[in-house]
């Protein structure tokens, strides 16, 4: 209400004034994402890029009005960043992936003479899955990617769905290997909790954005783990999905259309499936109406990103954004 009051006020202004159309939904999304500037040469330069971002989105949306995009773009939190400095933001959040190493996890492997997977899943609805969280600007997707799939296990365990912290896997998992705000590993961080005997909830030890000293308290334990699973095309990463629960998921996300992803099936063909950089849940899969494909995927920048936080990735599309290439789930 506050905006459209803003808003309806500038347009008033407007009318006495030559004030243009970009200038108004400029200060709208200002006031929408709550964004100040330290110097008016800097906010130049923001609106500049917000005006380069808002052409993509338009062309991009009028295409998607026509049918020939499966998807559509919004003026999101990022519009005032360009894409080299969005990417830069998140380059650390999910470090390389050693192809040649062997894997301690159990490859999934479904029994045959199995039921039919059914055509849907969508396990929020079953109540497997927390609300949208935001890593915020600590690069620390795989943390949250990682306590998604916990949060979901222990649900399926217990009955009780318990939000976990993923500021314990920032500031206590350095020696597995995982580097707080500065990167890590989903797999990495289940070992972690499976030697440390236990992750803390959200509430005991909340999540500060930055990386701090280990205050683990194992008098405080929320969630257990006992190993975790490895899945590694689409075909399997169904399955699990369908089967075990949510799986953590590992996308690239350095396509401007990501960037600025809003609704519908997102599918980019110089998206790389081959490098992954960020951490994902994939919670569900199904088709939408026109009978396209996709898995749906839980992101940690917040409600205002996406459709309310999450994605639907195009699927069996060639690995779209490389989905499927490392699925990890955790066991408990």
């Amino acid at each position: 209400m506050r905006v459209l009051l803003a808003v309806a006020a500038l347009v008033v202004v407007a009318g006495a004034a030559s004030v243009s159309l970009e200038e108004l939904e400029f200060y709208a999304w200002k006031l929408e994402h709550g964004k100040s500037y330290g110097s008016e040469e800097e906010e130049a330069q923001r609106k500049m890029i917000w005006l380069t971002n808002r052409k993509l989105v338009l062309e991009h949306n009028k295409l998607a009005d026509q049918g020939l995009k499966s998807y559509r773009l919004g003026m999101n939190h990022f519009a005032d960043m360009d894409n080299q400095e969005y990417q830069a933001m998140f380059a650390s959040c999910l470090q390389s992936f050693n192809t040649t190493k062997t894997r301690s996890a159990a490859t999934f492997i479904r029994q045959p003479g199995g039921a039919a997977l059914p055509s849907r899943v969508d396990w929020r609805e079953k109540g497997y899955v927390t609300a949208v969280k935001n890593q915020m600007t600590c690069g620390s997707c795989w943390a949250f990617s990682a306590t998604g799939a916990l949060e979901a296990q222990m649900f399926k365990k217990t009955g009780k769905l318990v939000s976990l912290s993923e500021q314990q896997l920032v500031d206590c998992s350095g020696r597995y290997g995982n580097n707080g705000c500065r990167g890590g590993w989903v797999e990495k961080a289940f070992a972690y909790v499976k030697d440390n005997k236990g992750l803390q909830s959200e509430d005991s030890y909340p999540y500060e954005n930055k990386e701090g000293k280990c205050l683990f308290n194992p008098q405080k334990v929320s969630a257990t783990c006992s190993g975790w699973g490895f899945v590694k095309d689409e075909k399997k990463l169904q399955e699990a999905v369908a089967l075990k629960g949510p799986v953590s998921v590992a996308i690239d996300i350095s396509r401007d259309t990501f960037q600025l992803y809003k609704s519908g099936v997102y599918e980019d063909q110089f998206c790389n499936s081959s490098n992954p950089n960020h951490a994902m849940l994939a919670v569900g899969y199904g088709a939408d109406e026109k009978g396209q494909e996709y898995w749906l995927v839980k992101n940690s920048w917040g409600v205002h990103w996406g459709d309310m936080g999450y994605i639907k990735i195009s699927r069996n599309k060639n690995n779209m954004c490389g989905v499927a290439k490392y699925g990890f789930y955790p066991q408990v």
